[in-house]
């Protein structure tokens, strides 16, 4: 199970949001940057990154600070906010970017999504935020009567590297992941699914891995690590043995 921390970006600055919403933020580094070769330096295999700012623009806000994000490190990026078309999402991987992530478009534009992982074969992932089992988009701001295995099960096949699934009632205030839902997805897709939300301690990944669904690929923490309550360390340490073990 792959451990992603998260670098979410507001007007340049690494962030973390509570509940989704913009107005409560709060600032954890000036440079994500360095921040991105910390996590790199810790032994992260993966970062994410969301540029918030896009998110609810609807196109990339946040681009110098992803490419100096970029530069700083050699581990494989995931990006999502403000990802509409194709030439978007050419244009970040062009630029380095390893995998897309297309959230407010899976439920808007399908075809464009179907399209994008046909044109760049594992490169592209479709991100699901539930508020109330229901799917939002725009940033959060919208939310849909569409449930998040309903619009995943529209993209089974369709050759997507992941569902990325938060439960947006959980993001930001280390409530503890939903276990329950995320696996419940993993379970009824072929997708594989990274968990995102909620996570407050190594306690929520030993349950998830408790869980014991293969289908959940990795989870995304962010503000746990930041208040250090969650130990990079400890964490990748805990994962890697999951990842011994099943082999």
């Amino acid at each position: 199970m792959i451990l992603f921390p998260a670098i979410d970006l507001k007007e340049g600055r690494c962030v973390r949001l509570k509940l989704g919403d913009m107005s409560q933020a709060t600032v954890f580094n000036d440079d994500p940057a360095d921040q991105a070769a910390k996590f790199q330096a810790s032994g992260c295999q993966w970062i994410h990154v969301v540029d918030l700012n896009g998110a609810f623009a609807g196109k990339p806000v946040n681009g110098e600070a992803v490419d100096a994000i970029l530069k700083a490190v050699t581990v494989p990026i995931q990006l999502g906010g403000g990802i509409r078309d194709l030439a978007t999402i050419e244009m970040w991987l062009d630029r380095g970017v390893a995998r897309v992530i297309l959230g407010t478009v899976a439920l808007k534009n399908p075809a464009l999504v179907k399209d994008a992982c046909a044109l760049f074969p594992g490169r592209v992932a479709v991100g699901i935020d539930a508020k109330g089992g229901k799917v939002a988009v725009e940033g959060w701001a919208e939310t849909s009567e569409l449930t998040a295995l309903e619009l995943a099960k529209m993209y089974e096949g369709a050759g997507a590297a992941a569902i990325i699934y938060t439960d947006i009632d959980r993001d930001g205030v280390l409530k503890g992941v939903n276990v329950e839902a995320t696996a419940f997805l993993a379970h009824e897709i072929e997708t594989p699914v990274i968990a995102s939300g909620g996570v407050s301690s190594v306690e929520d990944l030993k349950r998830l891995m408790a869980a014991k669904e293969p289908g959940i690929l990795g989870v995304i923490s962010g503000r746990a690590i930041y208040d250090g309550r969650l130990d990079l360390g400890e964490a990748l340490e805990i994962l890697k043995n999951r990842s011994s073990s099943d082999a």
